[in-house]
């Protein structure tokens, strides 16, 4: 080999091993953790949705459960009437989190058991109580004989480490859920809700929950970052713009649903290329999506019962 082509051949060795080293790099790095309220427990600042898990098959779905905590994203989403509970391994590895729908201390227990069944673990480390999105629920689960006395009890059994409740529907809802508790005093672990683009705009999450919770030093989950895709068909917004601005407000996890291996990459570029959004860039990303949030046609979730699976199986809460 001649010296010129020796130089050729070893500048484009050097140049392939630096790409390929970057390309590594940048598999495997780990995306940043944020801290779940005043409990102190670092999780990832996106997590792995997981009703979205039902839609591969098996196997798929193991392989983006196991490559989402093989690059860091340590918060699992589950939910006992998810996809028959099941659910992957590696469970030294995550900070599990389930829902239970009873409202009864009957039904509460009974579900709580079958989701450590299915889980095949001896404990969760954050349980909520699912779909808050009726005015009664908040009385009914912190009554006597209600859920909260199972869940409760569990957690002195070593079964649960935090509680917290979700729900889509009505920051009001959240509101009362959250000062029932206070009358009882109660203060939950984390709260589970609707943050994005749209919903700045229309019976605002952010607006009316979000100071509270920031204010009882509650772990903020924030969930529907691309409003199950259907913000994305406003064309409004980018599915990175969607969990950057989601990323951008003080929520301690972006919940995102996750289906298959190039949406769990595009979810784990988004935590590893997020830097706070400057005042002018979030304005004009608000001033982009203002006019379709307005009637609430991009959140179904608060505006229908396409989403309330309570709804549609009400012998779940008991």
């Amino acid at each position: 080999m001649d010296r010129r082509r020796f130089l050729q051949t070893a500048a484009a060795t050097t140049l392939m091993t630096s790409l390929s080293n970057k390309l590594s790099q940048a598999k495997t790095a780990s995306v940043p953790t944020r801290v779940l309220g005043r409990s102190g427990e670092k999780i990832s600042m996106v997590g792995l949705g997981g009703y979205h898990l039902g839609v591969p098959n098996e196997q798929e779905s193991i392989r983006i459960v196991r490559t989402a905590l093989d690059n860091g994203i340590n918060f699992l989403d589950n939910c006992w009437d998810y996809n028959g509970g099941e659910r992957d391994g590696y469970r030294q590895k995550a900070f599990l989190m389930t829902k239970i729908d009873g409202r009864t201390r009957q039904a509460a227990s009974q579900q709580l058991d079958e989701s450590l069944r299915r889980l095949q673990t001896d404990h969760i480390d954050l349980l909520q109580f699912h779909e808050v999105i009726r005015d009664e629920d908040p009385d009914r689960i912190l009554a006597k004989g209600g859920g909260m006395e199972a869940v409760l009890d569990a957690k002195k059994q070593g079964k649960i480490r935090y509680i917290g409740f979700t729900g889509h529907k009505s920051p009001d809802i959240h509101l009362k859920m959250l000062n029932t508790a206070f009358a009882h005093n109660f203060t939950f672990d984390a709260v589970q809700m609707p943050l994005n683009v749209m919903d700045a705009h229309f019976d605002s999450f952010e607006k009316k929950v979000l100071p509270l919770l920031l204010e009882h030093k509650i772990g903020v989950l924030g969930m529907k970052p691309m409003g199950d895709k259907i913000i994305l068909k406003s064309k409004t917004a980018t599915p990175t713009e969607c969990l950057h601005y989601a990323m951008n407000l003080p929520t301690s996890v972006v919940i995102t649903g996750c289906d298959s291996m190039e949406i769990l990459h595009q979810a784990l570029e988004a935590a590893r290329t997020f830097k706070p959004m400057a005042s002018s860039e979030l304005s004009a990303l608000l001033a982009k999506t203002d006019t379709a949030a307005r009637k609430g046609e991009f959140e179904r979730y608060k505006i229908s019962h396409d989403f309330d699976g309570t709804y549609q199986n009400p012998q779940w809460l008991g």
